[in-house]
């Protein structure tokens, strides 16, 4: 009897969409930690570059500097597995990123005032690194956001919606479409080799 009693529970939880939610839930986890692994591949690439352009450009330090301050902001959010559970303390984190990949930003359009910095290969393969990182970073957010949209269409279609209630699973915070397409484009720089001229946009 006790058997048969599990048999139709696991089918009824099936039925309601608690594999649904475990499934999502390991997608979103693992969504979660390459996104957390490009920043912080982002954030490692941060002090060589901010000195490479101190070394060519030591009067911009208010660039300098906001960059050096977004980058600390970063990293005095505890990136933990149970932020993407909590809306205030995501919102805090995807904040502190986008002032980071603004500061970036400016820092490269910076860099065009000076021909030397620009020619220099230290410069160029770290911003090419910047870029790529970037790319990657759009990619993980854009995975993370489809897991986390999955499992949220689950937490709130019925029948599935009576599980989450039962088992307290609640809907979990995304990146915000508000200014996404201008936080997650990556810093262009366009070095065309023949004129030694660059463009920023």
């Amino acid at each position: 009897m006790r058997t048969l009693w599990m048999v139709l529970l696991a089918v009824t939880l099936s039925g309601c969409g608690y594999n649904t939610f475990q499934t999502t839930d390991e997608q979103i986890k693992a969504s979660w930690a390459e996104v957390l692994n490009q920043y912080q591949r982002r954030a490692d690439l941060i002090p060589n570059l901010v000195n490479t352009v101190k070394g060519f450009a030591a009067q911009e330090k208010t660039v300098l500097l906001g960059v050096t301050e977004a980058r600390a902001r970063v990293g005095s959010i505890q990136a933990t597995p149970e932020l993407i559970n909590d809306p205030e303390a995501f919102a805090k984190f995807q904040a502190a990123q986008g002032q980071l990949t603004s500061a970036l930003s400016r820092l490269l359009v910076v860099t065009e005032n000076y021909p030397q910095l620009k020619s220099d290969q230290n410069f160029r393969d770290l911003q090419a690194q910047l870029e790529g990182t970037e790319n990657r970073i759009t990619v993980a957010r854009n995975r993370y956001i489809q897991a986390v949209q999955q499992y949220n269409i689950a937490i709130r279609s019925f029948p599935s919606n009576l599980t989450a209630m039962m088992f307290g699973y609640k809907v979990k915070p995304s990146f915000t479409v508000e200014n996404e397409k201008e936080i997650s484009r990556p810093p262009a720089v366009d070095f065309a080799p023949s004129k030694g001229a660059v463009s920023v946009d």
